[in-house]
């Protein structure tokens, strides 16, 4: 979808997002019966809209991995929540298997003792390497690791993937086709 989602707050609009796709997948699914829901967010940026509507939600798992400090502002390790916030602000241009095992040693903390029923990524392309809005270093395979690892690790769910930042369309492209081929 675009436009992305994650910043849109409750009540209002920012950061290029109207409404959070993901905020509104993940109620729409507890409607029907998905209790728990785990959202994985690797966008450049920290999901500051979906961490504001959830944080207080313990229904609700929410992981971030993000540059930091960097727009929004917010997503230190230290916001927490009710304990269902797993935040991962990282510098730009750490080596691309750092950001990888730190991506999913947050996601193994979040789903210690809790099965979600859902798993929702805020799929960010604005995180791989030469994107004009990030300093990440990632590459589309290591997106599509993180997914094949999250498909792994919460195995009963379903993992659904919405569409987040990424500027460089060849980038945004190449990201998006290695995802798919993931959760093919």
């Amino acid at each position: 979808t675009r436009p992305p989602g994650h910043h849109a707050l409750a009540d209002r609009a920012m950061g290029f997002c109207f409404l959070n796709n993901v905020a509104l997948a993940a109620r729409h699914a507890q409607q029907l019966g998905k209790r728990q829901v785990i959202i994985v967010d690797w966008d450049v940026h920290h999901g500051n809209g979906t961490q504001a509507i959830f944080e207080r939600d313990p229904s609700v798992r929410f992981v971030s991995m993000h540059q930091y400090p960097w727009y929004p502002g917010t997503g230190a390790a230290a916001e927490r929540g009710v304990g269902n916030v797993f935040n991962v602000p990282r510098p730009p241009g750490l080596p691309r298997a750092v950001y990888v095992r730190d991506l999913l040693a947050a996601v193994t903390a979040a789903l210690d003792g809790w099965r979600p029923e859902l798993v929702l990524v805020s799929a960010g392309f604005d995180s791989l390497a030469g994107d004009p809005l990030g300093g990440f270093t990632l590459e589309p395979e290591d997106l599509a690791q993180c997914a094949t690892e999250l498909r792994r690790r919460a195995a009963a769910a379903p993992v659904v993937a919405v569409l987040e930042g990424g500027y460089r369309l060849d980038r945004l492209a190449a990201g998006a086709a290695a995802l798919v081929r993931a959760l093919a």
